[in-house]
């Protein structure tokens, strides 16, 4: 059983890990093609969140983001292999970060192309998202192994 666990938890991090080793090797000197293509999505996601909220969202560099995306994707990845938390809170956060501002069909018409698009990707996100929470409260909810101590046993004559 736990071979067929590790298996899957491959398998389902392989995307996470495949889509942080392709932004790495294009990255270059400007954040490659991952910060041309968030850049506007983030600028849009900004305006957004601050005429809803009033909060100003903060000036970031996109190949920043985009350097702290591949982390939390490869780091959280491999540490998810080996059935860490850490490694499942990692994806967590760059889920729920990289979800709102990437997949925005909210900025979009129902009756457009790009709104189903954006939209299917949006819940299939969710779905992942919905897994790692899944996996977390799994392992919170496995009682932990503990070592007992043995008796001595007593001596008969």
């Amino acid at each position: 059983m736990a071979f067929i666990s590790f298996v899957g938890r491959v398998l389902f991090v392989s995307v996470f890990i495949l889509s942080a080793w392709q932004e790495f090797n294009e990255f270059g000197i400007d954040g490659g093609p991952a910060a041309k293509a968030l850049r506007p999505k983030f600028v849009v996601f900004s305006k957004h969140v601050s005429s809803h909220t009033g909060l100003q969202v903060p000036e970031l560099e996109m190949k920043h983001l985009v350097a702290a995306a591949i982390a939390l994707k490869g780091i959280g990845g491999l540490l998810f292999i080996f059935g860490s938390s850490v490694g499942a809170y990692l994806l967590l956060l760059h889920q729920l970060i990289a979800t709102p501002i990437l997949y925005d069909f909210y900025n979009y018409d129902p009756e457009r192309k790009e709104f189903i698009q954006l939209f299917t990707k949006f819940t299939q996100s969710l779905a992942l998202l919905g897994a790692l929470l899944f996996f977390i409260g799994m392992k919170n909810s496995m009682p932990r192994r503990q070592f007992k101590k043995k008796a001595l046993k007593t001596k008969t004559l």
